[in-house]
């Protein structure tokens, strides 16, 4: 019985594919974290102390 092996070692393009799967996905996560960003400064104080976080705490979600 012979086997065949379809998976071919990574290729340059393969490689190249990875490189901008990464970035796009670098750039979704900041974008998300930005919109998260302005929408909890636009909460009051008051609910944002309901949510357990203060006002400094807002520059620190990534």
């Amino acid at each position: 019985m012979a086997v065949f092996d379809t998976h071919a070692p990574a290729s340059f393009t393969g490689r190249i594919g990875q490189f901008f799967a990464s970035v796009v996905a670098t750039v979704a996560a900041w974008n998300d974290a930005r919109v998260t960003r302005n929408a909890l400064s636009e909460l009051s104080d008051r609910e944002l102390d309901d949510i357990g976080l203060s006002r400094g705490d807002i520059e620190n979600i990534r």
